[in-house]
């Protein structure tokens, strides 16, 4: 870690676009997607990796893991997407205590209309406002942020 303890005022401008950029992003596609189709953006994400996986079912702890949520807040969600006929659980056969979120096809089909409204909202407040390098150098250096808090963590 750097010696230096404060950010200079060209950092701390950076720091603060970022954390505001980052956080209205996904305050406004998450509200999007709740006016429009009644899911908020965690959910919509769960239904994404679930849609990806092979026959559309995942492991509760590799779905944790793709959705970036701890297993206790990915059971509370999950709960709430069974309730609503979007995800059902089953039983892993090989671990007794495993299960898995299943997306049903009422969570495809929710789905499939809700995507067409996060990916406008995606370029309409991202991809659309800056230009490409900006977008790919944004993309790599927030993916190696991504990457040493991950290596951090374990």
């Amino acid at each position: 870690m750097s010696e230096r303890t404060w950010l200079d005022a060209d950092e701390q401008v950076a720091w603060r676009g970022i954390l505001a950029g980052s956080v209205r992003l996904v305050d406004q596609l998450d509200r999007d997607l709740r006016t429009a189709h009644g899911l908020s953006l965690a959910d919509y994400e769960i239904l994404v990796h679930l849609s990806e996986a092979p026959d559309g079912r995942l492991r509760m702890a590799e779905l944790a893991e793709a959705a970036l949520l701890s297993r206790s807040r990915l059971t509370h969600r999950v709960d709430r997407l069974v309730a609503a006929d979007l995800v059902r659980r089953e039983p892993c056969p090989t671990d007794k205590r495993g299960w898995f979120a299943v997306l049903t096809p009422a969570g495809r089909g929710r789905l499939v209309a809700a995507a067409p409204t996060h990916v406008a909202g995606v370029r309409e407040y991202l991809v659309d406002r800056v230009d490409r390098a900006a977008l790919d150098a944004a993309g790599r250096a927030l993916r190696a942020v991504a990457d040493a808090v991950d290596a951090h963590d374990r």
